[in-house]
């Protein structure tokens, strides 16, 4: 089985809006949701973290501006752990925001001022949800607890909150097109002909066609595992176990024939899948 490289795989959201070169559709999203009219892409500081999180998942889009930190996340499925995932997100770029700034000493007796967490989760699932909604860090908890973390949850599917999505292009036209790549799928075409398809029928004043139809390799791609979503982390998880069976072996903590036999292989199919030898 090939391991799928997430370091090498963005979501198309975080295509479209995390990456530098798309900082004024960044800046087009934040205004949007904040209902703003910043101009200057400038102003814009990405903070994305990249590979830390989940065998390598990378957040979406972190930014800072106007002294606010700004976290953004798309999801395909509903997931109920996102303000726990958020949180750990933020401690990562607060640590990095501290160890940037020379003059910031989380020791000193002046109080050290940090950008104000904003956290939004853009869902299009499948599933039925509702335009929006708040998830609470509490309602994991067994009782009370001292750490609050909320998650604004935007339904970004097309036909709902379409108020919202006219505010920002980019936005409405990637909605539009993950829903039209989803219906021509579902009438049995491969994603490689939907994507295809799709494209053919963008408006030409769409600010992300060019660039959808220079990656159109990339943006497949992306479709491919973003739809097979369930398979490629179950997959990643099964190929993680093996990376640290074979760690233990190395380390002389369990033998060849231990580790094919918890990976559910005969010692020869080990040795020849780990580069082993007994």
């Amino acid at each position: 089985m090939t391991k799928i490289n997430r370091t090498h795989k963005d979501r198309l959201f975080r295509a479209i809006f995390g990456r530098e070169e798309h900082k004024n559709w960044t800046l087009e999203l934040y205004n949007a949701i904040n209902n703003s009219n910043y101009t200057n892409v400038d102003d814009i500081q990405l903070t994305v973290i990249e590979d830390v999180i989940y065998m390598g998942m990378k957040n979406d889009v972190s930014f800072i501006i106007n002294d606010t930190l700004n976290l953004y996340e798309q999801q395909s499925s509903k997931n109920p752990n996102m303000p726990l995932r958020f949180l750990e997100y933020a401690g990562m770029i607060y640590s990095k925001y501290a160890e940037d700034k020379p003059d910031f000493n989380i020791y000193s007796s002046k109080l050290q001022k940090i950008p104000t967490p904003r956290f939004v989760c853009f869902c299009n699932g499948v599933d039925k949800a509702p335009d929006r909604d708040v998830l609470k860090l509490s309602d994991a908890y067994d009782g009370e607890g001292d750490i609050e973390v909320k998650v604004l949850m935007l339904n970004i599917n097309y036909g709902y909150n379409m108020e919202f999505l006219k505010m920002c292009r980019p936005l409405l036209d990637y909605s539009w097109f993950v829903a039209k790549v989803r219906e021509y799928q579902e009438t049995t075409r491969s994603i490689e002909k939907s994507v295809e398809q799709v494209i053919s029928e963008m408006e030409e004043t769409s600010p992300i066609k060019s660039f959808i139809v220079d990656n159109k390799a990339e943006v497949t791609y992306m479709f491919m595992t973003e739809y097979d979503e369930k398979k490629v982390m179950a997959a990643e998880r099964k190929e993680g176990a093996f990376d640290m069976l074979i760690e233990l072996v190395k380390k002389g903590l369990i033998s060849i024939s231990t580790a094919a036999q918890e990976a559910n292989m005969s010692v020869s199919e080990f040795e020849l899948k780990s580069g082993l030898k007994a």
